[in-house]
């Protein structure tokens, strides 16, 4: 039952998100006709109003929202139709209701029950008693009004039995009233107090959780990580937590919607029944529903610090295309070593044993020495796992005493990079290698291109989270791919080089495809320009249009293909360069000629200034990226544990990790180190970020 006249997301979204609701109903537009949200925000600027990524997904959240909304809205209209009771004003109010909690309270009462309290007194016939203790009568007798209902063959002794069953059903009634429900739940939302204890029964003595023993916080400002954490330690029965509020007060007010009269003989029934539907029926499910919405909050917020952490990951600086000797360092089984080229492929590999005393030492050093001439790189890998600083000081110390101490030694974080050795795409890619030397190769590569290798392994299993087994797992995964997708097509990607793993996240492609176009370049060759794409199994024009121009081809005839210059305007470059006088390959990298280009001329069908803007910066500087110039950090050579740390030494090091109440930063030690939030900064910092 579609209520066209009312439902209008693009009006709704509008409100909530403050943006001009054309625009969103642009946006949604696009979304129906298969457009991906990389594409939307790159190459239809002039559509969405040059809406960013941001925004563009919010709008997509809340449409999938208010789509399941509109749907249990209708189930809801039908459900209560069927029952003969869908008044006209009912039926408005749902209609016009804009949040499934209001939804549900409206639902609430046409529900089907289990047997209840109140159920039975309505087979006892006590109906008629409860309706006069709702319409609190001025003038009454109490015992008179309640006699007729005594009949103790229906287990109803006595008055006082028949004004009980009476409560039991006027209680239902208030506690299934919506404006009830709103009224109670918006006042544990703003003035319930979070409150946490220890659980005596289960906890002996002091535990990770003791702060929260005797724990008070205001449910309006409690922090995510703060909530998750004591969501975490009652369910592992250290905690006891509950919600408080002022519930005489509320029962009040609870009175004052339903409308007592203080003057009425049933003044007293009526407060006991909303007390009874307060305590019994309310408050209860409005508290498990409010701590439910805490939950949402906090996952959100948590999974938002885990996305920011996750995209400056991916998004860090590579060393480029350069040839790399990767190191996993290890104390007993050695360091293992792996060379690769500048495409990151494997070379060779060894393994030497410089932790492990002077002569294992000497020989590890000559071991090494020739290792690095044989296959002459450019720069030096070593993982920050255990004995990082050490084979990091080690390698150094080798290269300076043979006079190549201008060869870069990087400390790179190896998070994960266990996990990718022994995933299906690494047994894959080296199916005879030991674990331990295809993390070398990972080390080595994640030094070349930190996003192409990333992509490889779960990002839960990169470790740059707050709480993220506490979290909703679907909203964390989803959110984290929606990262790793923005990364992807924000960098571009060379399609003749890249995985399965890396084409699997532009735009348009996913898992499937990524291998069919893999398996097409093995048996075909290289793709010689974009258009070559057409030629794979499965990939039709809407998937070429999504895709195309987050794909760089290196060395295609055509000089756009290695832009961001997505092939639909090709046509609108060439005749830039025909204006011009010159050749397109001669406008492409030439700045002070593009420089020269009048972009009012090209404006019009479909194309504004916002993508010729991009089109320009992109002819500037055709395949550039975005990603920051690689400065290795160098630590202090004289920290390399905690026992080397000393009252008031000042250090460089590298943020690994920024969570709600601080930022973890990596000195050198093996353990990363918490600067707290009041301690960022000599002024207030409300976001660590």
């Amino acid at each position: 039952m579609q209520d066209t006249d009312r439902f209008n997301p693009a009006e709704l979204i509008a409100v909530e998100l403050q943006i001009p609701s054309q625009r969103i109903a642009a946006t949604i537009d696009l979304f129906e006709q298969g457009n991906t949200v990389p594409f939307i925000a790159r190459y239809r600027k002039e559509v969405t109003g040059n809406l960013d990524e941001v925004q563009i997904r919010a709008i997509q959240e809340r449409q999938s929202y208010l789509i399941e909304l509109e749907e249990r809205r209708r189930v809801i209209l039908e459900a209560i139709a069927q029952q003969g009771k869908l008044t006209d004003e009912l039926a408005r109010q749902i209609r016009t209701s804009t949040t499934k909690a209001v939804l549900e309270d409206l639902y609430l009462p046409y529900k089907p029950k289990r047997r209840t309290r109140a159920t039975i007194a309505l087979e006892r016939g006590l109906l008629p008693l409860a309706e006069q203790i709702l319409s609190q009568p001025t003038q009454l007798d109490v015992v008179q009004a309640a006699m007729p209902f005594v009949q103790p063959d229906q287990e109803v002794p006595d008055i006082e039995a028949a004004y009980a069953g009476a409560r039991d059903i006027v209680a239902e009634r208030i506690s299934e009233r919506a404006e009830v429900r709103a009224l109670v739940r918006e006042t544990y939302l703003s003035s319930g107090v979070l409150v946490s204890t220890v659980d005596t029964k289960a906890v002996e003595g002091p535990t990770k959780y003791e702060q929260y023993y005797n724990y008070r916080e205001p449910v309006a400002s409690v922090p995510s990580h703060r909530f998750l954490a004591i969501r975490r330690g009652e369910r592992e029965e250290a905690l006891k937590v509950s919600i408080e509020v002022d519930g005489e007060a509320l029962i009040g007010r609870i009175l004052r919607v339903v409308g007592t009269q203080s003057d009425s003989p049933l003044a007293q029934q009526l407060h006991l029944a909303a007390t009874d539907a307060y305590k019994r029926l309310i408050a209860p499910s409005v508290e498990t529903e409010v701590r439910a919405e805490l939950k949402v909050r906090a996952d959100a917020e948590a999974v938002a610090i885990f996305a920011s952490n996750l995209r400056n990951l991916l998004l860090a600086s590579p060393l480029g295309e350069k040839s790399v000797l990767g190191i996993d360092p290890g104390l007993r089984t050695g360091c293992k070593c792996a060379a690769v080229d500048a495409t990151g492929k494997l070379l060779g590999h060894t393994t030497i044993y410089p932790l492990q005393g002077d002569r294992q030492a000497e020989k590890a050093g000559r071991d090494f020495f020739q290792f690095t001439l044989r296959h002459d790189p450019q720069a030096v890998a070593v993982g920050n796992g255990t004995g990082g600083r050490e084979t990091e000081t080690f390698s150094r110390r080798i290269l300076k005493d043979n006079d190549l101490g201008d060869l870069p030694v990087v400390l790179v974080n190896e998070a994960g990079a266990s996990v990718y050795s022994a995933s299906d795409i690494a047994r894959e890619e080296f199916p005879d290698l030991d674990l331990t030397i295809r993390g070398a190769i990972s080390i080595a590569r994640r030094l070349q291109d930190p996003l192409a290798e990333l992509v490889k392994i779960d990002p839960k299993s990169i470790g740059v989270g707050q709480y993220q087994h506490d979290v909703h797992q679907p909203l964390l995964q989803r959110k984290l791919d929606e990262v790793v997708e923005s990364c992807v097509n924000h960098v571009g990607v060379q399609l003749n080089t890249a995985s399965v793993s890396l084409l699997r996240y532009v735009s348009g492609i996913g898992p499937s495809l990524a291998k069919k176009i893999v398996q097409h370049r093995e048996q075909n060759g290289a793709f010689s320009n974009r258009q070559a794409l057409l030629k794979v199994p499965g990939l039709g024009p809407k998937t070429f249009e999504q895709a195309a121009g987050f794909l760089r081809l290196r060395g295609s005839p055509h000089p756009l293909d290695d832009s961001a210059v997505h092939p639909e305007r090709y046509s609108l470059v060439e005749r830039m360069a025909a204006d011009l006088g010159v050749e397109l390959s001669r406008l492409v990298g030439d700045p002070p000629l593009v420089d020269q280009i009048d972009l009012n001329r090209y404006q019009g069908d479909g194309v504004g200034l916002p993508t010729l803007r991009d089109i320009l910066e992109e002819l500037k500087k055709p395949g550039r990226d975005p990603r920051q110039t690689l400065e290795p950090t160098h630590f202090r050579e004289d920290v390399v544990s905690l026992t080397d740390l000393k009252p008031g030494m000042e250090l460089r090091g590298v943020v690994t990790n920024v969570t709600a109440f601080g930022a973890f930063v990596d000195v050198g030690v093996k353990q990363d180190g918490l600067v707290h939030i009041s301690k960022l900064s000599d002024r207030f910092i409300k976001d660590p970020h």
